[in-house]
């Protein structure tokens, strides 16, 4: 790369980051290229010069948050584990995201606002399809749980999460993250959803019974056996 080549992709990539600032805050309509200058500390005729409209800018800002979506996709997919936690580990990084990365909101809000657009779900949603129909056929789920309404479920949990991160007032140092507010929502949710090593009713840590027999799902980083690596682990 070039000198110049890397001045303009530094300078694509600071334009990215102001105009997500404001598409995150302000919404499409709300936000104008001359707010994005502003905020960039660059000239209209050099962000016209990368991006002629203000549609190509959001497309860019969508497109980032797309990747990083993508990235956390391909990281969880690739951890050892059964589906079913995949699936929960999953969840758990796309709220992290919304919660910590402005240009994956931004996907979320301009996808939206802007008709046509690619919906943001659709980037991760045949993934978690692709897990929740391998956790049914290795007998990860309880009877009456199918996998159309275990996607279903992913597909709430993860717009409420969404919600709840927009609604809710300044996060202070008290205030609990969307992270942990999900994990709890799971914790409820698994005692419906999983299956038990041993028949018999669920019990505070231990999970619920389906009729069937399975072996046991760690959540959140619980090593199962043969796993290398862990995350952080759901505790009640």
């Amino acid at each position: 790369m070039t000198k110049q080549q890397g001045r303009a992709a530094r300078t694509r990539a600071v334009l990215v980051e102001a105009a997500a600032a404001h598409f995150d805050r302000e919404g499409y309509e709300g936000t104008s290229l001359a707010k994005v200058c502003g905020t960039a500390g660059i000239s209209l005729g050099a962000l016209t010069f990368h991006f002629p409209t203000k549609g190509e800018l959001a497309d860019a800002v969508m497109d980032e948050g797309r990747a990083l979506t993508q990235a956390a996709l391909l990281q969880v997919s690739a951890r050892p584990g059964p589906a079913l936690h995949k699936v929960v580990e999953l969840t758990l990084e796309l709220t992290r995201l919304l919660e910590e990365e402005t240009p994956v909101r931004c996907a979320v809000r301009l996808s939206r606002e802007r008709p046509g657009a690619e919906g943001w779900p659709e980037v991760w949603l045949p993934v978690v399809k692709q897990l929740v129909d391998q956790a049914h056929a290795e007998g990860q789920l309880r009877g009456g749980a199918g996998p159309a309404e275990v996607t279903v479920l992913v597909q709430y949990l993860t717009a409420g999460a969404e919600a709840f991160l927009r609604s809710r007032p300044g996060a202070g140092a008290a205030a609990r993250s969307g992270v942990a507010q999900l994990e709890s929502v799971w914790r409820l949710a698994l005692a419906g959803v999983g299956m038990s090593e041993e028949a018999g009713p669920a019990s505070e840590t231990g999970w619920s019974s389906g009729g069937g027999r399975a072996a046991a799902i760690p959540l959140s980083g619980e090593a199962g056996e043969g796993s290398s690596e862990a995350g952080p682990a759901i505790r009640s």
